[in-house]
């Protein structure tokens, strides 16, 4: 089984999060509804299982919260898949969200990379702060060793876009970690 648990913990932050390739679920709570839904939907199209327990300072506002979170479903992620060998490697996938069209593609390549295009038309969804969709994809991207490229074409409503984003990169995912019947690394070097 491709799984992990992590758990981090700082001043600010007390994060556990345990993640399964191989089976289906989504137990999270954050503290933060709308994270909350973005989490839920970005396990649920990805075809994954993920349970996160974050208790943040969210007296101060939800970046803690946010950030922290990517970085430790980001270590999860690398921590079950191992050496990334026998997996497809790199994924893409468009989600459109009513008028709204979100983009992502990655590799899994342990080079860590984030390219992040989009704007949000409002500034808050419920208490999410929508500039905490870039920061959590950085920590995620950067601690599970993924090149993350991720776009939004359009939009007008900043629930849409973000919704759209989350859902793009759990379909990535889906195809990335999905093994390959030949196994080994998927690289000319022979490793990732």
């Amino acid at each position: 089984m491709r799984n992990a648990m992590i758990t981090r913990k700082t001043k600010e932050t007390d994060i556990t999060v345990e993640l399964s390739l191989d089976e289906r679920f989504a137990e999270i709570d954050t503290g933060i509804g709308f994270f909350d839904h973005m989490l839920t939907a970005m396990a649920v199209h990805g075809g994954f299982g993920l349970k996160v327990k974050a208790q943040g300072d969210l007296f101060v506002d939800c970046h803690h919260t946010v950030e922290d979170t990517g970085i430790v479903i980001g270590k999860a992620l690398d921590k079950a898949l191992g050496d990334k060998g026998g997996i497809a490697r790199f994924g893409s996938f468009y989600v459109p969200m009513d008028e709204a069209l979100g983009f992502c593609s990655l590799d899994i390549s342990g080079r860590p990379f984030l390219v992040f295009d989009a704007s949000f038309p409002e500034e808050r969804v419920g208490s999410y702060d929508t500039c905490m969709t870039e920061e959590f994809m950085r920590a995620l991207a950067f601690n599970a060793g993924i090149t993350l490229h991720l776009r939004a074409l359009y939009g007008k409503n900043s629930h849409h876009i973000t919704e759209a984003l989350y859902k793009a990169l759990g379909h990535s995912l889906r195809q990335a970690v999905k093994p390959l019947e030949q196994g080994g690394a998927l690289s000319t070097k022979g490793v990732l």
